[in-house]
């Protein structure tokens, strides 16, 4: 096979483009609603420039890019230390790690679902965020560190009117509470603007640029809601709420 009966294609250069394709997928899944997009912008710019330097034969320019580029695997390396730290600790414990042992949802929903019915009787707003497989480190970064296990008393403690924390988001990673009194990214999705409250366009809008679940309960209503993929399901009962748990997060 060749293209324009030039350039020869074998199925080995097919096989390594899917390759290619496959891995830069992942590597911006993984960064997608991080710091690190826009820290890749700004590298892909750079290289924009770079190729625009050595086309132009832009000696001083080219001299100075090439002196920075001395100096930016090092950089790379210590701006995305979070992120590469988080990837690889995720990598154990997840798709290979599940393949052995079952991931165990069970302890993790009946806590969420205990807490969230607890709330939502006393009409205690809550944002609860579960992360999935795509990082929400930048997330944690804007509260408080917890670092404990998921407990119904806990969070029911976290978003009792008298906490200082109660105002924002907790973040779940596994089985842990990572921080609390996060701020969420709130979506501008214009369909959303006078139908919602503020507490729920924050968690559509972490649900919108992460896969991460969030459970919401209105602070009006005492109604309990899901984020998730930039939808809301709305008006959950025990049932419902447990049941939704379970599917979104057997697979993580």
């Amino acid at each position: 096979m060749s293209i324009l009966g030039v350039i020869p294609i074998r199925p080995i250069d097919i096989f390594d483009i899917l390759i290619i394709s496959f891995f830069t997928y992942l590597f911006l899944r993984f960064i997608r609603g991080t710091r690190a997009t826009s820290i890749l912008i700004g590298l892909l710019v750079f290289i924009l420039l770079s190729l625009i330097g050595r086309w132009l034969d832009l000696k001083g320019f080219n001299l100075i890019i090439d002196s920075v580029r001395a100096v930016w695997v090092v950089a790379f390396v210590i701006v995305f230390q979070p992120e590469i730290r988080n990837a690889l600790a995720r990598i154990g414990r997840q798709r290979f790690g599940r393949f052995f042992l079952k991931y165990e949802e069970s302890p993790l929903i009946k806590e969420l679902t205990e807490s969230a019915l607890y709330l939502a009787e006393r009409k205690y707003g809550a944002l609860i965020a579960i992360e999935r497989s795509i990082g929400i480190q930048d997330i944690v970064a804007t509260g408080t560190r917890i670092g404990a296990s998921v407990s119904s008393q806990l969070l029911n403690t976290i978003f009792t009117p008298e906490s200082p924390l109660h105002d924002g988001a907790v973040v779940i990673r596994g089985d842990q509470i990572l921080a609390a009194g996060c701020v969420l990214p709130v979506s501008d999705n214009p369909n959303l603007l006078g139908t919602i409250g503020m507490r729920h366009r924050a968690a559509v809008g972490l649900s919108e640029q992460s896969d991460a679940v969030v459970i919401v309960v209105s602070e009006e209503r005492g109604a309990i809601s899901l984020a998730v993929r930039g939808k809301l399901l709305t008006n959950l009962d025990r049932v419902t709420l447990r049941r939704n748990l379970q599917s979104l997060l057997k697979g993580g």
